[in-house]
């Protein structure tokens, strides 16, 4: 059993980064004819630079326009975030100051998750104009979300396993040199992580790098001072 969960997180790896890689690339490539930053906008790069790590980590669009959607949303990124730098534990020996000082705050952040999770869901069955437009990959993308979150915290808090063995796993996994606790919920969290990995690249959450592409967010508002013109449409000016 933990040949095969060594080989599909092998997989499961191989297609989230070669995965993200294309789909980065794609937007890279991606031409933005227009000139269409959202206003109020920056003139100038440096501002740009700014808003878009007010838009990252703060959800400053959001924030504008719904408070409720804004704090659940930002509730369930930020704890992620504080979750998978805590999880890096697993991967690296000896372990980094840093990620050893932030476990007891990843440790909790967990249940920030669950509950931004939670609020999303809701949100998504109660509010008539979210649930008009949500399919039903929607739904199941927030319970594969809040499974995962949920499974941790009773491994963290409840029914323990024996992470000495996790952490060689996860260390040698590459080699096939690692064993893993037979855990029932243990196996639950990590099939789950592993379609998450899976499908994540084909999926809506590309807008993980997707917001770094995005014209209305990182264009600079100067199009009576420069003319916007993308690369293709150069070749036609030129000739």
């Amino acid at each position: 059993m933990s040949t095969v969960y060594a080989l599909l997180f092998i997989l499961a790896t191989i297609v989230l980064v070669v995965g993200l890689a294309r789909k980065i690339a794609q937007y890279a490539k991606t031409p933005a004819p227009l000139k269409i930053p959202t206003t109020p906008a920056p003139v100038t790069k440096a501002g740009v630079v700014l808003r878009m790590f007010r838009e990252v980590v703060f959800f400053e669009s959001l924030f504008k326009g719904t408070k409720w959607t804004w704090i659940f949303s930002w509730m369930f990124h930020m704890g992620l975030l504080l979750v998978l730098i805590r999880h890096l534990r697993y991967f690296i020996d000896p372990v980094w100051l840093p990620i050893e000082l932030i476990q007891p705050f990843g440790k909790y952040a967990a249940f920030a998750m669950v509950v931004g999770l939670l609020g999303l869901l809701v949100r998504r069955i109660f509010v008539d104009r979210v649930r008009y437009i949500s399919a039903p990959s929607d739904y199941l993308w927030l319970l594969l979300l809040i499974v995962i979150g949920f499974s941790g915290l009773m491994m963290t808090f409840i029914v323990h396993t024996d992470v000495v063995m996790v952490k060689q796993f996860f260390t040698g996994f590459w080699t096939l040199s690692g064993e893993l606790p037979l855990d029932p919920l243990l196996m639950l969290h990590l099939t789950l992580v592993a379609v998450l990995m899976l499908l994540l690249p084909f999926s809506k959450l590309l807008h993980i790098p997707g917001i770094f592409f995005s014209p209305s967010r990182n264009q600079v508002d100067n199009p009576r001072e420069k003319r916007h013109l993308v690369e293709w449409a150069k070749k036609f000016e030129e000739s």
